[in-house]
């Protein structure tokens, strides 16, 4: 024969058998020598496609298409004739047969670029048959390569698209079925003319861009979450205040009145009232999830050496010794049960009704402790803390506990950066909060005492 024809074992990259043309035609001079030669497929795009022929062969198929072949590195186009044939041993060979073609140059490079390009690249019938496919597209599809709508995970928008493109270029981000699983690709489609049939048909351009979208999908949840978590918080916060508030009047003043001593009737509703009030601040706890009243472990000694040098003078003396406390608070049912609560023990409470009169109130008092809301009009309870631990003097180091519906550990936490020493939580406990002020009041009197700087002055 003049043709050349050999035999290609896809598994080894040897030619077990060449007529005397094909071993011309890869410049061997004898069977042997053509046998000990490597033939491997090196570059993935050529892996591919001996891939599809023997995938496209197996089952009797000729496959006939453009190869360009390099014996010892010298181009040769060929129009190959490819079929499949099983050795003595049940091996599978490919068959080449090989008429060489004189074809521009400038042909054999598109079509060696075509073959080597990364993007998938294939040609479909108006009826979505395959007409061609680069390397790059059988390998990520395989066998489901020969259907435009089998690339699709929604065979239905693969139609749409093969409809559309048939009259005008269209471009879209779908999803695709692979043989490595559910990949993005970006797809662009258009119509064109078969260089063979001169029939419209459709060029489908297609780019891998799982990773970037899945990037951006797990951005786009994490903004989302982030989104939930900030809500939820939100939801929290606002229900703690709007529920807590009443219930600290109800329970305050309810055991105020158990504790003033009034007639059985009025005692016994009186108690039902604050039954009734610590079982619905239960169920608020629950429905919540908030555990309330964790303490600020932010002993006030860990300012006492900066307060040294910040100290002008001796502090004004206090009446009796009472302990002087100021409460910040903008509603008025907290401030009188607060005063009364402290005002039982003997404790001075003043007042002020929001965060900037609160610290106009600290600048010019003389305070053992200070009470601060957190949710309030004007100014907030944070800002106001950090407002006292920015001026001038012993007022700066005042302990300062958080009276607040607002005790979720991420608030607490701010409440710490903020400089708060501890925190109560509402509806406040009377017990919980006549020990507080007694520990942290008595702990800045005795750093003030102690301290010789004020002795001095």
């Amino acid at each position: 024969m003049r043709r050349p024809v050999w035999l290609y074992d896809p598994d080894t990259g040897q030619k077990p058998y060449a007529n005397p043309a094909a071993l011309g035609l890869w410049g061997a001079d004898s069977l042997q020598a053509l046998a000990e030669r490597n033939f491997s497929a090196r570059s993935p795009a050529m892996q591919a496609r001996i891939r599809r022929l023997v995938e496209q062969t197996a089952l009797g198929e000729a496959v006939s298409e453009r190869w360009t072949f390099f014996p010892h590195g010298r181009p040769v186009a060929t129009q190959a004739t490819v079929s499949a044939i099983v050795d003595d041993e049940g091996h599978t060979l490919l068959l080449f047969e090989a008429a060489i073609e004189d074809i521009p140059a400038e042909d054999r490079r598109a079509a060696e670029a075509l073959r080597h390009a990364s993007t998938l690249i294939s040609l479909f019938d108006a009826e979505g048959a395959r007409l061609f496919s680069n390397p790059a597209a059988f390998h990520a599809y395989g066998a489901a390569e020969d259907a435009f709508s089998r690339r699709f995970a929604d065979p239905a928008e693969g139609g749409v698209m093969l409809q559309a493109a048939a009259g005008a270029p269209v471009a879209a981000l779908r999803a695709a079925d692979t043989r490595a699983g559910r990949r993005w690709h970006h797809m662009e489609a258009r119509p064109v003319l078969d260089p063979v049939t001169g029939r419209t048909c459709v060029l489908l351009i297609e780019q891998d861009v799982t990773p970037r979208v899945e990037a951006e999908m797990a951005r786009s949840a994490a903004e989302q979450k982030a989104s939930m978590a900030e809500a939820r918080q939100l939801f929290l916060t606002e229900m703690s205040h709007e529920l807590r508030t009443p219930l600290n009047a109800v329970i305050g003043f309810s055991q105020l009145l158990l504790d003033a001593q009034l007639p059985d009737v009025a005692s016994e509703q009186a108690g039902r009232i604050h039954a009734a009030g610590l079982g619905l601040l239960d169920v608020v706890n629950q429905m919540i999830a908030d555990p309330s009243g964790q303490p600020i472990q932010s002993p006030v000694a860990e300012r006492f050496d900066t307060a040294v040098a910040a100290i002008a003078g001796p502090r004004a003396p206090v009446a009796d010794g009472a302990v002087r406390a100021l409460y910040v608070d903008d509603n008025e049912n907290n401030r009188v049960l607060v005063q009364a609560m402290l005002g039982a023990m003997d404790v001075v409470c003043e007042t002020a009704s929001d965060g900037r009169a609160g610290v106009e109130a600290a600048k010019d008092g003389d305070w053992d402790v200070i009470l601060m809301d957190i949710q309030m009009p004007v100014m907030d309870g944070v800002t106001a803390t950090r407002m006292i631990r920015a001026l001038d003097g012993a007022a700066a180091f005042t302990p300062i506990i958080a009276l607040t519906a607002n005790t979720l550990p991420a608030q607490i936490q701010t409440y710490v950066e903020a400089g708060m020493d501890d925190c109560i939580a509402k509806p406040v406990n009377m017990a919980e909060l006549v020990a507080k002020v007694s520990h942290w009041a008595s702990s800045w009197r005795d750093a003030i005492l102690t301290e010789p700087a004020i002795a001095v002055a």
